[in-house]
């Protein structure tokens, strides 16, 4: 299984020939809008920057490679009344799976957090004001305890929301040595542990 990062949330992930694009993005300080394809598209919730769905041409692939699994949630931590829900998604492929968090606002209830323990792959939001903080996102890794974390909806440099926090506030929670910054916006999902921080291909 190979996972892409595209910007802010929005990944590709390939496996067995066909591919499954989520919160595909629009509007967005730096990154602009998403232009990609796949053979599936998924959103976490319906804002611009996570469903932009035009931005991904649609190719007949063999999709059910893929199984996919929704876990109800919000965008924030007073039960949806501020910016509504958030869909959490699990996709498994290969023996792996992945769940992309979305926009979660708030910690896992017992019960989320207990379906998701262990996944290969942890997407997750890091930067605050519209998500879960960087303080807050270790407190659900750590719940997960997934082998890989990938750290996403965060600012960098010209890149990203201007009001969200920044990359660097999530790593320093971190020893260095857990960390591993790639070189490119993609990794197979077998090969690195840790909290891996793709590069975006600018």
């Amino acid at each position: 299984m190979k996972i892409e990062w595209l910007g802010l949330s929005c990944f590709r992930i390939r496996a067995g020939g066909a591919s499954v694009v989520i919160d595909p993005y629009s509007h967005v300080r730096g990154y602009g809008d998403v232009h990609t394809t796949a053979g599936m598209v998924l959103k976490s919730h319906e804002h611009g920057d996570h469903a932009y769905l035009a931005g991904v041409n649609i190719e007949k692939q063999p999709i059910e490679v893929f199984h996919v699994t929704q876990y109800a949630s919000f965008h924030d931590d007073e039960g949806g009344k501020l910016r509504g829900q958030n869909t959490i998604h699990v996709i498994e492929a290969e023996g792996k799976r992945v769940a992309h968090l979305g926009d979660l606002g708030h910690l896992l209830d017992t019960g989320t957090a207990a379906a998701l323990r262990g996944v290969d792959v942890l997407l997750i939001p890091v930067g605050g004001f519209y998500t879960i903080d960087a303080m807050d996102a270790k407190a659900v890794a750590d719940a997960v305890a997934p082998k890989v974390v990938v750290p996403m909806h965060y600012r960098e440099g010209a890149y990203g929301h201007e009001v969200i926090g920044t990359l660097e506030e999530f790593l320093r929670l971190y020893t260095p040595d857990y960390i591993t910054r790639l070189e490119t916006n993609a990794f197979e999902a077998d090969t690195v542990t840790g909290v891996v921080v793709p590069r975006y291909p600018a």
